[in-house]
């Protein structure tokens, strides 16, 4: 009786070892809606299919051999798998013979916009032998995973409304025309596990990723993530939520049995290593650890590999200011880490005011030396991390704020692109994502502090860069420049493929347009770019060159030498530059000091530039004339004198008979039927109005 009964303990064993394994696969990630196992007939054919969408297969733990001679992922409406049935591109997209498997997951995409529900089974057939090598069947009844609607977001104050909330995905949530008048305090998106909103639920960044408070919104589309390794299925409520009054504002009820597509978003873990971690965004993480007067520093971030991160103490204790800050900037080099010493001194580039280095300057630029040794650098699974050791009491550089030894002090940090100031020498350009509330520190803690989850990956949401449009009028001899913001991704980094600077010239009304002159002609350009040189961010002379950056009085003389300078410039007997073309400060500007991070939730140039505001200081414009010439280059630049990356293309052409094509990489062409006169004149004119 042993041997039996032993065998019986043993099919038992493994029968909940069996039970056990895909509860625990079932649990650990939501895959979609479960079609069926592949029924196995022939060449080792195994494995789990998926619904994810409509149209979409999830293949997971796949198994074939690759021994069939003409094989192929085939799919349906008979009632079983025949030659009547059609090909399934594998997961390139590809119409190829299958090559061999083995335990491997991908996604199928039916072809010519078939549904799941087309169909009735998929298999893996051999058109040549007409064999079936295994299948699974679609139940009659089957319902496909899609999006999921919910109550609409309402509450009795503030102003907040919405239209029905919709469950995207198993990690997304969107709220359609969601208003809220931004006067609540300390509100948030907020979710948690109960049967109604509490304090012990957990903040959702909101759409742009940010844990800050959140402002005004009116009508607008938000699109949450759920953060972390988390999911719908793990919250019961998703709620706008007064963290200081411990009450919600309104809120939405999770359903649980919610047939949605598993998400697309990769979670990235990240385990700095270090005592303490706080999150700073749904990209940035700050960790350190302190043996005074040494401090220990590690800042992790899901950035491009052409960016950086930038971390360090306010410009003002008790607020979150930029300028006057001290911060620590962060980048990869290929395989090098860098960490380096910045002072900022204005909300510009760095470059030379009065003699004087002024802006985001490198301490060693400035005549002081780098306070931070770099410790390691990584990247991997998506992750940049770099770490640094700097001091609590720091008395070698005068440029240097001190961080206390106890207490909290506040903090500001930034993301954008590292830009090139000169040959080998990298630089932070412009921001893109940055510290929006106050936030404090203390690194000197005695109990550890972390509130740090999982990176997860953005929606791959496409959005096109702004079409402006150029300056193509044959008649035109005047041309106006002014100062305005550069509009984020979609704006002049989306235009030109730079980096951005806090400014960029507007010329006619529109932000960095290709302007086109035409040999032998005189031309005139007022230019209201600030004349006070004292001002590191509000003097900006306007200058012409044949090279595609600017700042040319931030060159060394070696660098000045591959220049050549059109107009703008004059030259002393000794053969320095002197800008000639300044003029007053005329500045678009976001209205009420408005949120510049949702520059790129608006959809064309023509709507950003109508929220904007327009301001002149006292005083008169310059005046730059030019007349191109035989020798000039087919394309020139016009720029700032001391910041790079503002300003763009300047077409000289020899006559205006032929009309360009226009439109590039960044642009759409303009309707053929226009000529470009009259599209340039209604453009203004709706922009003015």
């Amino acid at each position: 009786m042993r041997a039996p009964l032993l065998v019986a303990t043993t099919t038992l064993s493994l029968l909940l070892c069996g039970v056990v394994a895909q509860f625990e696969d079932e649990t650990t990630e939501y895959k979609g809606k479960h079609i069926g196992q592949l029924n196995s007939y022939h060449h080792q054919v195994s494995g789990d299919v998926y619904a994810v969408d409509a149209n979409t297969i999830l293949i997971r733990k796949f198994v074939y051999d690759g021994d069939g001679k003409d094989t192929f992922f085939w799919a349906g409406t008979s009632n079983r798998p025949g030659a009547e049935g059609f090909i399934v591109p594998d997961q390139n997209q590809k119409t190829n013979v299958l090559d061999k498997y083995y335990n491997e997951d991908f996604t199928l995409t039916l072809p010519s916009k078939r549904k799941i529900t087309d169909i009735k089974w998929f298999s893996i057939f051999d058109i040549n032998t007409q064999n079936n090598f295994g299948d699974v069947f679609i139940p009659a009844d089957f319902t496909p995973p899609g999006y999921q609607e919910l109550a609409k977001m309402q509450g009795t104050t503030n102003s907040i409304n919405s239209d029905k909330v919709v469950v995207m995905d198993s990690k997304t949530v969107k709220i359609p025309a969601f208003t809220y008048d931004g006067k609540g305090g300390e509100v948030y998106f907020f979710a948690g596990e109960g049967p109604q909103p509490s304090s012990r639920g957990f903040i959702v960044p909101d759409e742009l990723g940010y844990l800050a408070p959140l402002g005004i919104y009116f009508e607008n589309d938000v699109i949450l993530q759920i953060p972390g390794d988390k999911t719908v299925f793990q919250i019961d409520w998703l709620a706008v939520y007064d963290m200081k009054n411990h009450r919600d504002l309104a809120y939405v009820i999770i359903n649980q049995d919610l047939n949605v597509p598993p998400s697309l978003v990769s979670v990235m873990e990240h385990k700095p290593g270090l005592p303490n971690c706080k999150m700073l965004h749904k990209n940035l993480m700050v960790a350190w650890e302190s043996f005074p007067p040494q401090l220990t520093i590690q800042l992790a971030g899901h950035i491009k590999d052409d960016e950086y991160m930038a971390f360090g103490l306010s410009g003002a204790q008790g607020e979150n200011k930029m300028v006057g800050g001290d911060v620590a900037v962060l980048y990869m080099d290929e395989f090098l880490g860098h960490v380096e010493d910045f002072n900022l001194t204005a909300k510009a580039v760095c470059h030379t005011v009065l003699g004087q280095e002024g802006g985001a300057c490198n301490d060693e630029m400035m005549g002081g030396i780098n306070s931070h040794q770099l410790r390691s650098a990584t990247r991997e699974n998506g992750i940049t991390a770099l770490t640094y050791r700097t001091t609590f009491q720091n008395l070698d550089d005068a440029g240097d704020l001190v961080i206390p030894e106890s207490g909290p002090v506040s903090v500001i940090w930034a993301m954008g692109k590292v830009s090139e100031r000169a040959h080998r020498i990298k630089e932070p350009s412009f921001h893109h994502t940055y510290s929006r509330m106050h936030t404090q520190i203390d690194f000197g803690n005695s109990e550890p502090y972390n509130d740090c989850i999982s990176f997860t990956t953005d929606r791959k949401e496409v959005s096109a860069p702004w079409f402006v449009p150029p300056v193509f009028d044959p008649p035109r001899r005047f041309f106006s420049a002014k100062l305005g913001p550069g509009g984020g991704r979609r704006g002049f980094s989306g235009k030109t493929g730079l980096p951005a600077s806090n400014l960029v010239w507007y010329i006619e009304g529109l932000m960095v347009p290709d302007i086109y002159l035409k040999r032998g002609l005189d031309y005139t350009f007022e230019v209201e770019g600030g004349s006070n040189p004292n001002s590191a961010e509000f003097y900006h002379p306007f200058i012409i060159t044949d090279e595609p950056i600017g700042g040319y009085d931030r060159l060394t003389e070696e660098q000045r030498k591959n220049v050549r300078v059109l107009a703008g410039v004059e030259f002393t007997w000794r053969g320095k530059p002197r800008p000639t073309s300044a003029g007053r400060l005329c500045l678009w500007k976001h209205r009420n000091e408005g949120d510049r991070r949702r520059d790129d939730e608006i959809n064309s140039f023509e709507r950003f530039r109508n929220s904007l505001t327009y301001k002149c200081e006292d005083g008169d414009k310059a005046v730059l004339q030019v007349t191109p010439n035989v020798t000039w280059p087919d394309v020139v630049y016009y720029h700032s004198y001391t910041t790079p990356y503002m300003g763009w293309r300047i077409h000289v052409v020899d006559n205006f008979r032929r009309r360009p094509k226009f439109g590039n990489s960044g642009e759409h062409a303009l309707p053929a039927t226009l000529t470009s006169l009259a599209l340039v004149t209604t453009f203004i004119f709706k922009i003015f109005s």
